[in-house]
């Protein structure tokens, strides 16, 4: 089984996947966490990603397709969680035509339905704790926008597919993670 955790940035996503990869046995595929290890690594595509990151702006659609490539690869007929991917609907559909190739499809889409200004509040406080630059007040509101702009056509998308669950983010940890197992069940 696939399955897509969609919701903006902060909405839990991370969280979630890390619960399903432990009692489930998904590898999560996380791109925030993909373009962060770029980054760190100081490859030229690294150096590309740090610049887009401190900007507030979303990499290039090739740069997150060829990341998720090289994980499907690396990890052949594995089910998967895509945690923060696909955000477009050409990434959506190139993410469909990846997994035919494999034989596989994406199964579940688990929508983490969130209000911004919590959001906002969760990022400020993750961003005092760790001191991720990509959680600074400023360019999380950037990303947001872009979330909210650029993904909000996926909905019609997986939801012509009928295969979107819808759960409430703004819920406890563990009720969001109920709720999940039961989309999923």
């Amino acid at each position: 089984m696939n399955l897509i955790l969609f919701g903006p940035p902060a909405a839990g996503k991370g969280t979630q996947a890390k619960k399903l990869v432990a009692e489930r046995g998904f590898i999560q595929l996380s791109t925030g966490d993909m373009l962060r290890a770029a980054r760190a690594s100081g490859s030229e595509l690294g150096k590309t990603v740090a610049g887009i990151m401190d900007a507030g702006g979303l990499v290039t659609d090739e740069i997150v397709i060829s990341l998720i490539s090289e994980q499907l690869e690396a990890n052949e007929g594995a089910s998967f969680i895509f945690d923060g991917f696909p955000r477009t609907v050409a990434q959506a559909e190139a993410l469909d035509k990846l997994l035919a190739a494999k034989g596989q499809q994406i199964d579940k889409v688990i929508r983490l339905v969130v209000d911004d200004k919590a959001l906002l509040a969760r990022v400020t406080i993750r961003f005092e704790e760790q001191g991720r630059a990509d959680d600074n007040p400023e360019t999380f509101s950037k990303r947001l926008d872009a979330y909210n702009s650029q993904t909000a056509p996926l909905l019609p998308y997986y939801g012509e597919k009928g295969i979107i669950s819808e759960v409430d983010g703004m819920a406890s940890i563990d009720a969001v993670a109920a709720a999940i197992d039961a989309a999923l069940a």
